[in-house]
């Protein structure tokens, strides 16, 4: 018995072997048929190769970040190794495509030289393009926690999805997709370095704790300084807090908004210098003043520094 069974695990080895190479010179006389009719008609839901100048960016597309050097890298290899991964497109008529993801891997083989692609072939509306294009995004690996952010407000502002419905869309709790949708109530200064991996999302999740923006850039700035770890940006929100309860002033009264153009100015001095800028500009005459606040000596010696003082 114990030589029928090796017998027979022999033989189905032998035949699955024989069944993959039957199965990539199918796949190959396949794609290469399919190379040869790009033109005609290829059903939906199939893997097929079309020409790179048939396929259209999509315009729903949220990320417009590439990096060059990793495009180049992956370039490299598809010249090695092919493309492994298609990418999806839908088709639009006339022998042409639209891309519903996959654009880097769409960039690098154009840099790579390759003329045709394999790729799926799907069907699909303008809303279901935005939610899938949005979601492939998410789901990346190397995706920062700002690029995160705003394709969830894009899921809710362009899908018309609720938190919860958002939550279900992309497998994560409320209270995540919360947190990611705060960090763009941020000052820009502020999202710009969790963008660039300065900061990371554990210090940011403490910084969205802090109501004050001011307060919020003086913690920002004793982070890059002095390189503070989550846990002491942590204790020192809860300082911040901690005193603006106990110190709390009364409140401002009631001011003429800004026009756009002053308020353009204001919220550009506010980045330049890492600080809440105000700008009091006068009904009549053009007159007014700008007011910097410093929150210690040091942050004054950076501000002077950025005034070339």
């Amino acid at each position: 018995m114990a030589q029928q069974r090796k017998t027979g695990l022999g033989k189905g080895l032998s035949a699955l072997l024989n069944d993959t190479d039957e199965v990539v010179k199918q796949t190959a006389a396949s794609q290469q048929s399919t190379a040869v009719g790009i033109g005609k008609d290829v059903p939906p839901g199939s893997i097929s190769q079309i020409k790179i100048d048939a396929i259209e960016v999509n315009p729903f597309q949220p990320r417009t970040d590439f990096d060059a050097e990793a495009l180049n890298e992956l370039a490299d290899s598809i010249k090695l190794q092919g493309l492994i991964q298609p990418i999806t497109v839908r088709k639009m008529g006339n022998g042409n495509y639209q891309l519903i993801s996959g654009e880097r891997r769409l960039r690098a083989s154009r840099i790579a030289g390759l003329t045709e692609i394999p790729a799926y072939i799907r069907t699909a509306n303008d809303q279901q393009m935005l939610e899938m294009a949005l979601i492939e995004n998410i789901q990346r690996e190397n995706l920062n926690a700002i690029e995160v952010a705003l394709s969830f407000q894009r899921m809710i502002d362009e899908c018309n999805l609720k938190q919860e419905e958002l939550g279900d869309r992309v497998s994560k709790n409320r209270s995540t997709v919360t947190n990611y949708l705060r960090l763009l109530k941020l000052p820009p200064a502020i999202q710009a370095s969790i963008r660039d991996g300065k900061l990371s999302m554990g210090h940011a999740r403490a910084l969205i704790n802090v109501a004050d923006v001011d307060k919020q850039l003086y913690i920002f700035q004793e982070i890059i300084e002095k390189g503070l770890s989550v846990r002491k940006v942590e204790e020192l929100v809860r300082l911040v807090n901690d005193s603006t309860y106990k110190n709390k002033a009364k409140p401002d009264t009631k001011e003429k908004p800004l026009s756009f153009e002053f308020q353009k100015i204001q919220d550009d001095l506010a980045s330049k210098f890492s600080t809440k800028v105000k700008l009091n500009v006068k009904s009549k005459g053009g007159k007014g003043t700008i007011e910097i606040p410093f929150m210690s000596e040091d942050d004054l010696s950076r501000i002077l520094e950025l005034l070339d003082w």
